[in-house]
């Protein structure tokens, strides 16, 4: 994959060799750190021209500026000193990485005129230049300069970043640095080919945590079969390829104190089964898993951070798949929880694996509260676009949670309703429930089968069919897969959970 830029911090220095950027404040003005390069004068002189007033993410630059060493000198706005929160600090830094061309050494100038620019804004900014430098490219054989000629490997970016404390910016960035990790990883599982990440591959992924201090467990067929996981299982059926429960669990918490759980969907293609999908699209259900990369990204970030909580990440693993063992519409199976489902439309299987996982989760460990995340419903697509993500809830407190961490990440969910009018869409005279209703509000009836797996544990379900794979590029994500929820969830337990 394209080399990722080695972060540095240092206290501000005149730089002599290399590219520059340095910030500019809504009316175009510098800080003095800025100034102090060479050819400041000639950057702004190049204000006015450029049509540069430091709205925010505008660019101007002075290449090979005469009279020093350095490649180009580069200003970014910063808009309203006031309106830089957290996510403006990593769009900058996206800002910045999108700008980096063929440089090989950069250095940023971190100071603004009548700003406190800290440890915290410098860590931001580092992450955002990670994150847009992200690209899934390992399959490449072929790399070109764009005249056909092949390209020699390239380098790692060296970026710089001057700031008043940089003591303060590094410990700031240890943290950071292992949530993006967490995302980076979300998005690699997201992207991979479903030829090469199956159920056991993902699970092998999984196992790979044990190095940071995750204790992880993989469930197999035969385990999950004594344990009447009737509804996951009989999604697997058809493919030859194996199913998987991964258990993760983070102990940095209290001995005592009751762990806190996400659930994700991980099915890894999703054919539809014989309820076959159209062929139009359906090489994108290789990220039907988005949900199970989500968790496994998460689980990574608070290890690495070595977060003071204990957590439980499960994810479901199968693969949907079309043969004559498939299971046909109109089957009856049997949950772990005793509940018989009527699965009318084998495409609608996500929330078969998700009902056996979260029964397990909520039976095994009696968690304070359990989110599951899914790539679950195009009726949340219809609904909310692809700027948030779905929120359904049982809980008050922990939605509103999940909708300020939301905000503060820009990870946004936007809360559905549930209720008895939507929930007995499901009942069958065949058996308990089906696992489909009538024609509308699909989202709704998706989130109401699952609710009858979470008993009385306070729960959410984040439906992120919009926002997991084919997003919107952002300043800070120019992939397919954006590892949407790490950050929003990393951010919920920061807040709100840890000691």
């Amino acid at each position: 994959m394209t080399s990722r830029p080695s972060i540095a911090f240092a206290r501000f220095a005149v730089p002599k060799k290399g590219s520059v950027f340095v910030l500019a404040a809504n009316d175009g003005g510098l800080g003095d750190a800025a100034k102090a390069c060479d050819p400041a004068k000639t950057l702004e002189r190049a204000f006015p021209v450029a049509d540069f007033s430091g709205k925010f993410a505008g660019l101007v630059e002075v290449l090979a500026p005469e009279g020093t060493s350095l490649d180009r000198l580069v200003a970014v706005g910063a808009g309203k000193v006031s309106a830089l929160d957290d996510y403006a600090w990593l769009k900058l830094g996206g800002t910045i990485a999108a700008s980096l061309r063929k440089a090989t050494e950069v250095a940023v100038m971190l100071d603004l005129p009548g700003a406190d620019v800290g440890g915290r804004q410098a860590a931001q900014l580092a992450a955002g230049i990670l994150l847009r430098s992200y690209a899934f490219d390992k399959y490449k054989t072929k790399k070109d300069n764009g005249d056909g000629n092949k390209a020699e490997p390239k380098k790692p970016v060296k970026v710089t970043i001057h700031t008043a404390d940089p003591t303060a910016a590094k410990k700031a960035f240890s943290d950071e640095v292992a949530v993006i990790d967490g995302v980076l990883l979300a998005r690699d599982l997201v992207n991979e080919p479903a030829n090469i990440l199956g159920p056991v591959e993902f699970a092998a992924r999984v196992n790979e945590l044990e190095a940071l201090g995750v204790t992880v467990e993989i469930l197999v067929e035969k385990e999950m079969k004594k344990l009447g996981m009737g509804a996951l299982l009989g999604v697997a059926q058809g493919s030859p390829r194996g199913a998987r429960l991964a258990v993760m669990r983070w102990n940095g918490g209290k001995a005592k104190d009751s762990p806190i759980a996400f659930v994700g969907k991980g099915v890894t293609f999703d054919t539809g089964g014989n309820s076959i999908k159209t062929a139009s699209g359906m090489e994108d259900m290789k990220g039907d898993m988005g949900g199970a990369a989500a968790v496994t990204g998460l689980m990574h970030a608070l290890a690495a951070r070595k977060a003071k909580a204990n957590v439980v990440g499960i994810i479901g693993l199968v693969e949907n798949a079309v043969d004559g063992h498939a299971q046909r519409p109109g089957d009856i199976v049997t949950s772990m929880s005793g509940q018989t489902i009527e699965v009318l439309n084998t495409d609608a299987e996500g929330r078969l694996v998700l009902a056996d996982a979260l029964w397990y989760c909520s039976d095994r460990f009696q968690p304070k509260f359990m989110v599951n995340l899914a790539t679950l419903t195009g009726a949340t697509m219809v609904a909310l676009g692809q700027h948030y993500a779905g929120l359904f809830s049982n809980n008050d407190e922990l939605a509103n949670r999940l909708t300020s961490a939301g905000q503060a990440t820009q990870e946004r969910v936007w809360r559905m309703p549930l209720g008895t009018e939507y929930d007995k869409l499901i009942d069958s005279k065949n058996a308990d429930m089906k696992n489909i209703g009538g024609r509308y509000g699909g989202a709704i009836i998706a989130a109401q089968f699952l609710q009858r797996f979470v008993r009385d544990t306070p729960w959410a379900h984040l439906d992120i069919a919009g926002t997991a794979m084919g997003a919107p590029s952002s300043e800070i994500n120019q992939s397919w897969a954006s590892g949407f929820g790490v950050r929003l969830l990393d951010r919920l337990v920061r807040d709100n959970y840890e000691e």
